[in-house]
């Protein structure tokens, strides 16, 4: 009878560890306003892995003069940059722009959990 008791505890302990959220994970926030006149398109992009946000071929959208609050999961310690553009206008952008093809100077954060400062977005 102990064997089939050692068994149920690891079947057990092996669905406890498929469960339990992994230990790296984190949230944050980034807060944009858009103060450009015109509606803007926002993605998230990840520095470290192949993963973007909002992901699935979808961004953010943020009409002028909007401010949204953009909530991600992401790995503890993760670098993230914001890309973002004109709607319709892929010429006018900031951040890494559209597809995460430029360089910024600070437009990164690191996932650690809370929220960024505003980050406004102006002509």
């Amino acid at each position: 009878m102990s064997i089939l008791f050692a068994r149920r505890v690891a079947a057990a302990l092996s669905l406890a560890v498929l469960l339990t959220p992994a230990a790296h994970a984190g949230d944050v926030t980034f807060q944009i306003k858009n103060s450009h006149p015109n509606a803007m398109r926002v993605e998230l992009y990840s520095q470290d892995r192949d993963y973007v946000w909002p992901g699935d071929g979808k961004d953010f959208y943020l009409d002028d003069g909007e401010t949204k609050q953009l909530p991600i999961s992401c790995n503890d310690g993760e670098k993230i940059c914001y890309g973002a553009w004109v709607d319709g206008d892929e010429e006018t952008y900031w951040g890494v722009g559209p597809n995460n093809k430029e360089t910024c100077e600070d437009c990164c954060y690191t996932c650690s959990g809370g929220q960024t400062e505003e980050i406004d977005l102006e002509e």
